[in-house]
């Protein structure tokens, strides 16, 4: 029967296994699943997450608490300078169903103060992302990275992080490019 069936599969162009009890089934790889989780005060880190989401697709998560901020600029900067001397964690008011669905995870922040906010402090205490890949991204008015993502490394535990990617202001300058060096 197995030579028929052999000589049946090579009279049709296919190569039949031997063993036909030991086929090897092949499935595509899994796509990972990624969150956007990200906090935003003047809407610059916002924006920079809306375009790693078009680009790529994923959950876009805003990083909320019930903690406040003047309007005025130099006000909320004195506030926040403060706030990180402190260790401050405000408490989040929005929340991920279930974060370990996730496989990567962006991490979006402002850098204050040469480090990442308050706010993404409190969301990394939260979630336990131990075992994820973690991607971040950093706004800024001019400071660069600085601390920012050293300091979220460290509260980190367990994570593979990737590069990050900067951007000055409202530029989107250089992101196109760094998605794809993540090759995802």
């Amino acid at each position: 029967m197995k030579k028929l069936l052999t000589l049946l599969g090579l009279a049709l162009g296919l190569t039949i296994s031997p063993n036909l009890s030991q086929a090897q089934e092949t499935t595509p790889p899994a796509t990972p699943k990624i969150l956007i989780a990200y906090y935003s005060y003047s809407g610059n880190t916002a924006q920079a997450a809306k375009a790693i989401q078009q680009k790529i697709g994923g959950d876009l998560f805003a990083i909320t608490s019930d903690h406040t901020y003047p309007q005025d600029y130099h006000e909320m900067v004195q506030q926040a300078k403060e706030e990180i001397a402190q260790n401050f964690r405000p408490r989040l008011t929005s929340s991920v169903k279930d974060i370990a669905q996730y496989d990567i995870v962006f991490i979006g922040s402002p850098n204050w103060w040469g480090t990442i906010a308050p706010q993404v402090s409190s969301f990394l205490e939260q979630y336990n992302l131990s075992g994820k890949t973690v991607i971040p991204f950093i706004t800024h008015g001019g400071g660069g990275l600085q601390n920012t993502v050293s300091d979220l490394t460290a509260q980190c535990k367990g994570c593979q992080i990737k590069p990050s990617w900067d951007g000055y202001q409202t530029s989107l300058q250089g992101l196109d490019d760094w998605l794809k060096s993540l090759n995802l």
